[in-house]
């Protein structure tokens, strides 16, 4: 089958915000392409999204997205047009021009495994995780205090992206034992399964894409958790209370690795789903949201714990009294 891409150039401080954007669209794939690579994965020899070797430089960026060539695709880039001026109101994109290319009649959208290697993160109290794709073999596996076996397909999380990590190393510190959590925008399932690594007793996800339950599905299943005590819920938290009423309540975590531009409305329905001191732990902030997300948090009663940063990524821990 053949494909048209789309690149859209931008800067990197938007770049993933238009990643993120373009996975809610009828798009085939999103590839992100820049010049830089976060420290630690760089230290790990690993690579984020699908990031070939490429003679960009500065703060430019690229984020290409796939449409089948047979496919009527005005409707499609209507939307992605409309998605960049909309971003444009709030935030520097940068040049915001699309350029198109024919790919080649091959499996493109099986490429993205020869960028994603191992990787490694470490957590405060000394631990670490290991992440890895099942195709992959490796004799690291032993020395790490979890295993992770991960494949992400082209639409989901790998737990190499800064604000995933950041949830990651909130979850290692604050999951107890038997706790009962919530997972908003669950994707590849990742921050649903380290819970249950962590320690936690049972669990409920929500996503807004039905990709996402052959995804947690595969993935749990790679990681000895098929019958897990857990539920994966499909539809829209913010907008839907069937979805919120489903849900239910009486969680003692619920985290979330959403843009900012949901997470702040969508606080306001927290503190009904938790108990009295549960936490709830978010994600996917970029910097320049950071003060709208903490007046948002303090304003519906939460008392914030933590903030923590990575690269231009900001997440919070907070406490519902």
């Amino acid at each position: 089958m053949r494909y048209v891409r789309y690149t859209i150039k931008t800067v990197q401080g938007a770049e993933d915000i238009i990643a993120a954007e373009l996975s809610d669209l009828e798009v085939e794939g999103v590839e992100i392409e820049d010049a830089s690579l976060p420290e630690d994965i760089r230290k790990n020899g690993t690579f984020y999204d699908v990031l070939p070797e490429n003679n960009i430089e500065g703060e430019d960026a690229f984020v290409s997205f796939y449409i089948e060539k047979d496919k009527d695709a005005g409707t499609i880039l209507g939307s992605v047009n409309q998605m960049l001026m909309r971003l444009k109101e709030t935030m520097d994109i940068g040049d915001g021009g699309i350029s198109v290319s024919e790919t080649e009649d091959k499996d493109w959208i099986n490429n993205w495994k020869e960028f994603f290697k191992s990787f490694v993160i470490d957590f405060e109290d000394g631990k670490t995780a290991f992440f890895t794709p099942s195709w992959e073999k490796s004799e690291d596996k032993g020395s790490h205090d979890y295993v992770i076996n991960i494949d992400p397909g082209t639409a989901f999380g790998t737990g190499a992206h800064e604000t995933t990590r950041l949830c990651i190393r909130a979850l290692e510190k604050h999951v107890r034992e038997g706790m009962r959590f919530l997972d908003i925008g669950t994707g590849s399932g990742i921050l649903s399964l380290l819970s249950f690594m962590f320690g936690a007793e049972s669990g409920m996800g929500v996503d807004i894409d039905d990709g996402a339950v052959p995804a947690v599905n595969d993935n749990f299943e790679k990681n000895a958790l098929k019958s897990a005590p857990y539920h994966l819920v499909i539809g829209d938290m913010l907008n839907d209370q069937n979805v919120r009423d489903h849900a239910g309540s009486g969680y003692d975590l619920i985290v979330a690795n959403i843009l900012a531009e949901v997470l702040i409305p969508m606080t306001g329905y927290v503190p009904e789903m938790l108990k009295p001191g549960g936490l709830y732990i978010v994600s996917g902030i970029i910097d320049t949201k950071a003060e709208d997300m903490k007046k948002s948090l303090i304003f519906n009663g939460f008392e914030i714990l933590e903030e923590n940063r990575d690269g231009e990524w900001v997440s919070y821990v907070s406490v519902f009294r």
